[in-house]
């Protein structure tokens, strides 16, 4: 605690009543480089190879749920691998029975196309109508 010294004898010291902000300010860079360091790392996602397409992206109020195949013809769930089985009920609990919700299905290019159709059929019959299908940007 600091203080300040008066003139005369009698006077006893008073506290500062100033905040030092410099230890807030550095404590406050610090975590903000450590977020946009980590930010872009928290987006890692299943990995797939996507076509290009010169289509411009849709703007949604919800984030929407994405359902990804892998090369392999493993399906995914918002990164929660899925059986055919078990496909619907993750899809339920997902869009907690909104079944307005916008759904982005991203199919690996090397995979069949007939397996991404049948993905979207089998959701399309669950009652999903607003499935889209997601590809890149072509690189220019």
């Amino acid at each position: 605690m600091g203080g300040r010294l008066s003139s005369g004898p009698a006077s006893r010291p008073t506290p500062v009543s100033d905040i030092n902000v410099t230890p807030l300010v550095d404590v406050m860079l610090v975590l903000l480089i450590v977020f946009m360091v980590a930010a872009p790392m928290m987006t890692a996602g299943v990995k797939v190879d996507l076509p290009t397409s010169n289509a411009k992206p849709l703007q949604e109020p919800k984030p929407p749920i994405v359902v990804s195949i892998n090369a392999e013809g493993t399906v995914y769930v918002n990164q929660t691998a899925a059986t055919p089985e078990t496909l619907l009920p993750l899809m339920d609990k997902e869009a907690d029975g909104d079944k307005e919700r916008r759904i982005h299905l991203r199919g690996d290019q090397a995979l069949a196309y007939g397996r991404i159709v049948k993905t979207m059929g089998t959701l399309n019959d669950a009652g999903y109508a607003r499935i889209a299908l997601v590809s890149e940007q072509p690189a220019q």
